[in-house]
């Protein structure tokens, strides 16, 4: 019996949605501590939605693309709102901000090439490395301090080179593989 519950894990996830064109009106409008905030709530229930789904035990393919969704467009819309509120710091980091961008875009091109898709694979890496990425970024514009974010991106590098090669195994989309080992190694 399908319950509002269940559907709160997609709810989380089409929020993020939601929240994308309120975070480029707000740094638009020169608001940097509100778009932080705001972000902060849009990632925090980017961490949520997926426990919760695990938690209620209604993970399905519709969530893990509706995640990938909300995670392809706010990574889209940050770099973008983070020019208008602060430019400064953008132009000082220009090398790693093109690099985090284009180690984050490689896969997804990889998947849209062989799979008409935006891959959803949601490795252990990948998790990991959003949070991280994640406090680098709200370091780096609350503070300036850039070189938690550099680390960031070396990693951000590892993770693409992780997931091109899961799209590079697969010979059909899959969702939710937590590593290439175990795509290799384990029949999960």
């Amino acid at each position: 019996m399908q319950t509002i519950y269940n559907n709160i894990p997609n709810y989380l996830s089409s929020f993020r949605l939601v929240v994308v064109p309120l975070l480029l009106i707000i740094a638009w409008l020169n608001r940097p501590k509100l778009f932080l905030a705001l972000l902060a709530v849009s990632l925090i229930s980017d961490a949520f939605d997926g426990l919760v789904a695990r938690r209620l035990r209604v993970t399905s393919e519709t969530g893990a693309k509706l995640d990938s969704w909300g995670d392809f467009m706010t990574s889209l819309a940050v770099p973008l709102c983070a020019w208008w509120l602060w430019p400064e710091i953008l132009l000082r980091e220009v090398f790693f901000i093109i690099a985090g961008i284009s180690f984050y875009l490689l896969p997804v091109f990889a998947g849209f090439m062989k799979f008409k898709r935006l891959p959803s694979y949601h490795t252990w890496a990948a998790k990991t490395l959003a949070v991280l990425m994640c406090l680098a970024i709200f370091i780096l514009f609350a503070t300036g301090i850039a070189w938690p974010f550099q680390c960031a991106v070396i990693l951000q590098c590892f993770v693409a080179i992780e997931e091109m090669a899961i799209t590079m195994w697969l010979t059909e989309q899959r969702c939710n593989i937590p590593s290439f080992w175990h795509l290799t190694h384990s029949p999960f």
